[in-house]
């Protein structure tokens, strides 16, 4: 069949290798000048350094097929994700671990001490957490919650935590170990030559052509037996029943000659600091040396229409929208929609790429009966 993919991001390039490998013809169309999507990683032409161009992104997994997959088009090197954080004249690592814990309250406390502290912190009065703010409270106590939690998750989300679901606090948000590692995923890596080079290789197939600063119309999908489309789910409709909100980043870039803060991320969790964190990238290859470093100061806020949608904000306005738009795609033929932009819902990499496999074996499976959503956005 020949088959058309919108976006040359994660999605489309897994989807698009899976079918060309089975025989089919691919046509891939990306409105920017580079595949990769917000993976897009350069190197800064004066010091080397790999620059991860849309922010930070760290692969982690527990799904050994998706890691073996990338391993396969790129070598991941190792890497740990310990992110520090500026509160109150002083620098802590989080997540919230007993380090953080002791030094926060000036005390040398073993793990149940301090578990036992903890809860004594806690607002046990909170039986059944609905918002940020009380899931904070009710694990870690006001204290840490104020510290560490407040400031910087009204910058990121231009909301009091107050109105923010709590399960955007999915774990447990405190550690009784000196373990810093921010992620708990038993595979965690970079790749060695950044994600751009992984994704051009997964796209080196003589049935895949990429066409780069070609923007989709809808008129095109006639020319295609099925259309993957990974853009925005309200762009489709051609915003008909308004817009899907989103959260943007401003990225401030500047560079140092030196090491300008001794590692990758340094959050600022207080509400007068302007920006919820600065990357240092060349702390994100630390099997690289360079001189020079490339920084970015992050500045969240609501995206325009003009904006690179980052975060999809999903509250309950934008999920009521998100079903309307659901009903009008549901009776469509000849598309899917996939990925983060496709279905309206905040994706890590590694599960990018598992539904775009997953959606690929449906295709070749189902063909043109496959469903407008492989993965329900609701």
């Amino acid at each position: 069949m020949d088959i058309l993919l919108v976006g040359a991001g994660l999605s489309g390039a897994v989807i698009g290798r899976k079918l060309a490998e089975a025989g089919h013809n691919i046509t891939i169309v990306e409105s920017r000048d580079h595949v990769g999507g917000n993976c897009h990683t350069t190197r800064d032409p004066k010091t080397g350094v790999m620059v991860h161009v849309y922010g930070p992104h760290i692969f982690h997994t527990d799904d050994e097929e998706v890691w073996n997959y990338v391993n396969s088009f790129e070598t991941f090197m190792p890497y740990k994700n310990r992110v520090k954080t500026t509160s109150k004249g002083q620098v802590f690592s989080l997540p919230i671990n007993l380090h953080t814990i002791n030094q926060f309250y000036h005390k040398t406390m073993r793990p149940d001490e301090a578990r036992a502290f903890i809860e004594a912190q806690a607002d046990t009065s909170i039986e059944n957490p609905q918002t940020f703010e009380e899931q904070a409270q009710r694990f870690v106590g006001n204290d840490l919650y104020e510290a560490f939690f407040k400031g910087y998750t009204i910058k990121q989300w231009g909301v009091h935590p107050s109105e923010l679901p709590a399960s955007i606090l999915k774990r447990l948000p405190v550690r009784f170990n000196y373990d810093d590692n921010y992620f708990f995923h038993k595979f965690q890596g970079m790749p060695e030559n950044g994600y751009t080079a992984m994704i051009e290789r997964i796209l080196d197939h003589p049935s895949i052509t990429v066409h780069l600063n070609s923007f989709f119309t809808r008129d095109q999908a006639a020319d295609y037996d099925h259309v993957f489309y990974a853009g925005p789910l309200d762009g489709w409709f051609d915003f008909e029943l308004g817009r899907l909100g989103y959260r943007t980043l401003d990225f401030e870039q500047f560079t140092y000659d030196g090491d300008y803060q001794g590692c990758a991320v340094m959050n600022y969790g207080e509400e007068s600091v302007p920006y919820t964190r600065i990357t240092e990238h060349k702390h994100f290859s630390p099997w690289e040396s360079h001189d020079g470093s490339v920084l970015y100061k992050e500045f969240s806020r609501l995206a325009g229409p003009e904006d690179i949608p980052y975060y999809p904000i999903r509250q309950v306005d934008e999920k009521a929208l998100l079903a309307d738009y659901v009903a009008l795609a549901e009776q469509q033929s000849g598309v899917t929609f996939v990925g983060r932009l496709g279905t309206y819902r905040y994706l890590d990499m590694d599960v990018t790429i598992r539904e775009a496999l997953d959606t690929a074996e449906t295709f070749l499976a189902q063909g043109k009966d496959t469903p407008v959503f492989v993965k329900s956005p609701l």
